[in-house]
């Protein structure tokens, strides 16, 4: 459960993996106390912040400030911002960085930044040295209510998206909620449909709240710092049942096989389409799939789509500038992205709103044939 912290106004999400647990503290502020934090939980004096040059000129100078004020000596790299950055081309300086900073055993990595610099950033942490330590400041909705919660990490690959990374976990996760207030409208919307998500997955009570309250989530405040206490703690649960994903943490990919299938179909193309809206489509495809199979009403997928678009996101295939490559090349970074197995995929599919569940035998066929109805070309 969500834990009231000193501030009324900031909660704390514990995930539980034994020796390995960490807390997710979310609430307004906390870059500027992020150094006591750190060092109130770590016992090195070694940094390495890692962030981007959208994020640097906001936040870099005062974290490096306070680092500095504490007697810890950080050294920082600002890497270009977008999904390309998630790359063999940039994972080299982060690695460089790490080695060159002299981080050891009780110092630790700092990724400031989105989705894109924690996963890159975590990578790295956990194949420099062998694994350092780790934390998180995620500047993000996505981010803070997804990506950095986990411990999953990659970079991407021509074949398909996260295709190359390692479980690496943080040992420390501050969400400060004030840094949302610098999103664009459309980086929060995207952020949004990960919130969204934990409803579809199994809180339709959540999914409900979110329809009549969106609006105040969108304008801050506690309603939007309870939003993301409750999608943290959802993650968190899975999480600490199944870390490395071999059976329930399957779940929190629901809409994601469509939707990294439509990234890689634009090429990681951040101006035609980012993660959150591929998963927003993606969502929606999979109730429209569901109901296609006989496993849910269509009525269901009706009220998905209606909520993601009443909140300003994409919801179909053709809502994506510049079109899209033929339902074949689709079905390629689909197979790459869930292995085909005797011409079967695997799945999260859904029997209703809060309803979803792996299902390991779809007829790659019938996805095809899907997928020709909703884009035909």
């Amino acid at each position: 459960m969500t834990t009231a912290s000193p501030s009324a106004s900031q909660k704390t999400v514990r995930v539980d993996l034994g020796d390995r647990s960490y807390d997710i503290l979310i609430g307004p502020g906390l870059i500027a106390t992020a150094t006591a934090e750190i060092a109130g939980r770590l016992k090195g004096r070694r940094m390495a912040v890692i962030t981007d040059e959208n994020v640097a000129p906001l936040y870099l100078e005062p974290l490096m400030a306070s680092l500095k004020e504490k007697a810890i000596d950080a050294v920082s790299l600002v890497l270009p911002a977008g999904e390309k950055t998630k790359s063999f081309e940039h994972l080299i300086p982060v690695c460089e960085a790490i080695l060159g900073a002299r981080i050891e055993r009780n110092d630790a990595v700092i990724a400031l930044g989105g989705g894109v610099i924690g996963d890159l950033t975590g990578f790295a942490a956990g194949i420099a040295r062998r694994g350092s330590r780790f934390i998180q400041i995620p500047t993000s909705l996505l981010a803070q209510v997804d990506s950095s919660v986990g411990g999953k990490t990659g970079i991407n690959s021509p074949h398909g998206k996260n295709l190359i990374g390692v479980f690496h976990q943080p040992d420390l996760v501050l969400a400060d909620t004030d840094v949302l207030d610098t999103l664009s409208p459309r980086e929060f919307k995207a952020g949004y449909a990960e919130v969204a998500k934990y409803g579809l997955i199994d809180k339709p009570d959540f999914f409900d709240w979110l329809e009549k309250n969106w609006q105040a989530v969108f304008a801050g405040g506690d309603a939007r710092i309870e939003a993301i206490a409750i999608s943290c703690q959802a993650k968190a649960d899975v999480v600490a049942a199944d870390e490395r994903e071999n059976g329930r943490r399957a779940l929190l990919n629901l809409g994601h096989t469509f939707g990294h299938a439509l990234e890689a179909a634009t090429q990681y193309d951040g101006a035609r389409l980012v993660h959150g809206e591929g998963v927003s489509i993606g969502m929606v495809l999979a109730h429209q799939f569901s109901a296609r199979m006989n496993l849910a009403s269509p009525d269901d997928a009706v009220r998905v789509e209606a909520h993601l678009k009443t909140v300003g996101l994409p919801t179909r295939m053709n809502d994506i500038p510049g079109g899209l490559p033929p339902a074949e090349t689709l079905m390629d970074a689909i197979a790459q992205d869930k292995k085909v197995k005797g011409g079967k995929l695997t799945f999260i599919l859904t029997r209703g709103i809060g309803q979803s569940f792996v299902a390991d035998d779809v007829p790659a066929s019938e996805v095809l044939s899907f997928l020709k109805e909703k884009h035909p070309v």
